[in-house]
């Protein structure tokens, strides 16, 4: 079967539920998964959202802050989430589909950071690096790797190539690109092998975003972007990935996210 797996840092899901239902409504993704919610599970727009046709929602919510949500056209088998760095904030979900010989979707929105490199003086820039420390751990600690039925997609708020940030010199400092965050990230991906989907199809030295700052006047002629939302599979699912799309032009649509959705597609 053929399996279109979305992501996107939504930025509030009440906020922008109108644009939500554009992309379902527009390029039918069989998953949606959703980063930034910011609201507690009960006020997640769940009618509307099944009203689109996705009857199968799971949410990790926090008041105000953070929070993930899975939006499935497919029956959940199981819907689990895990807790890092002992924050107690809504940062993962996962679900089990039932799908043709399984797929666990891990759903992530790592923290951002803050401004400021430096774990010492910044706490925020501490618990990002704790957060993929335990991310590595976790997923180095997994049986039966050359199994797994898994992608892992999200909000990672890690830029790792040179070519994933608008000016590669300039941007080593800033968080979101420095070499200790990029050396994390490759830990991480390394902890289960995994395959970046999107440079799967879109070569390495060639630009590639997926948000756009509101602090540019114009982010389209600017075009200072940087590649922070990913998707991932394991090996087992390495032969999978069919195709892979940015939306950029959603980051001009009325009262945007800053971030874009992602759309790959694979054969399952």
């Amino acid at each position: 079967m053929d399996f279109k797996l979305a992501t996107w840092n939504i930025n509030s899901v009440r906020l922008r539920i109108n644009l939500v239902e554009k992309v379902l409504s527009d390029h039918a993704p069989d998953v949606l998964c959703l980063q930034e919610i910011k609201c507690v599970n009960d006020a997640f727009p769940l009618k509307a959202i099944q009203k689109a046709g996705y009857e199968h929602v799971a949410v990790n919510g926090q008041k105000g802050y953070h929070g993930v949500a899975i939006l499935s056209r497919i029956p959940f088998k199981k819907i689990e989430t895990k807790g890092f760095c002992e924050k107690g904030d809504a940062r993962h979900l996962s679900v089990d589909l039932d799908v043709p010989g399984g797929l666990t979707v891990h759903n992530f929105y790592v923290p951002a950071g803050g401004d400021e490199p430096d774990p010492e003086i910044n706490e925020k820039f501490a618990h990002k690096l704790a957060f993929m420390r335990e991310m590595t751990q976790w997923y180095d600690g997994m049986k039966r790797k050359n199994e797994n039925r898994m992608a892992l997609v999200g909000d990672l708020n890690v830029a790792p190539l040179e070519h994933d940030v608008w000016s590669h010199k300039q941007l080593l400092k800033v968080v979101s690109h420095t070499p200790v965050e990029v050396e994390l990230m490759n830990e991480v991906i390394a902890s289960h092998d995994w395959i970046d989907v999107m440079r799967r199809f879109v070569p390495a030295e060639e630009k590639l975003y997926s948000w756009w700052s509101y602090r540019a006047k114009d982010w389209a002629a600017a075009d200072r972007g940087r590649r922070l939302d990913h998707i991932w599979v394991t090996p087992a699912l390495g032969e999978a990935p069919q195709s892979m799309q940015v939306l950029r032009e959603a980051r001009g649509w009325e009262r945007a996210s800053d971030h874009v959705p992602v759309i790959a597609t694979l054969k399952l």
